[in-house]
């Protein structure tokens, strides 16, 4: 492997790890809200873009005009967005594992809209459970009133989830899929970019 094709591999694998990090630590440590919402913006957006972007600089010999990215960079952009939400996801169902909370509670609220968002309150005390009930997790098949065994995150970072689907698969296979993918055709995307510019500044 040469020197070049290690370094833009090094660059890919981070850029790669970095969005899946960060989208699992943010709902799976209990950060403050500003410092989790960095996190979550780093992950889906910073370092997908970072993955075409650096690249596309790198062409310092090739004029403005006539540059053109490797069409193997679009994988990266995709794959790094995908993983920072899957990873998100992951984070979410980590958190609950380590420090959720069972619970019965009532349907406050529905808010009807593109996806549905349940506002739930626990019978015990009355305490709104934060933040609400998506309707992945539940939120679809119940009605203002209902009453919900759910599994909720007292620290009010992960979303709450119902009995019904608590038990959910592990994200580890598509996580990993998704950092093969955004990797081998960064690395790939990015060594064919450094040669366009080579082969220009020698023609």
């Amino acid at each position: 492997m040469s020197k070049e094709t290690a370094r833009w591999l090094a660059f890919s694998l981070t850029c790669a790890l970095g969005s899946a990090g960060l989208g699992w630590l943010a709902p799976a440590m209990p950060l403050k809200s500003w410092v989790g919402g960095v996190a979550v913006l780093t992950a889906w957006l910073l370092l997908p873009l970072a993955a075409v972007l650096v690249p596309m600089l790198g062409l310092r010999r090739v004029p403005r005009a006539r540059r053109k990215m490797a069409w193997q960079l679009i994988v990266p952009v995709v794959a790094g967005v995908a993983l920072g939400i899957v990873a998100g996801e992951a984070g979410q169902q980590s958190a609950l594992a380590e420090r959720g909370r069972w619970t019965t509670a009532t349907v406050v609220d529905k808010e009807d809209a593109r996806t549905d968002q349940c506002t739930l309150q626990r019978r015990t005390d009355g305490t709104r459970i934060s933040p609400t009930l998506s309707e992945g997790d539940g939120c679809r098949s119940v009605s203002k009133g209902d009453t919900l065994r759910v599994r909720y995150d007292p620290e009010g970072v992960a979303g709450p989830v119902t009995d019904v689907d608590a038990e959910s698969g592990s994200y580890g296979g598509l996580i990993a899929g998704l950092v093969l993918a955004a990797v081998g055709m960064g690395t790939w995307g990015s060594v064919r970019m450094s040669r366009w510019d080579r082969a220009y500044a020698a023609s």
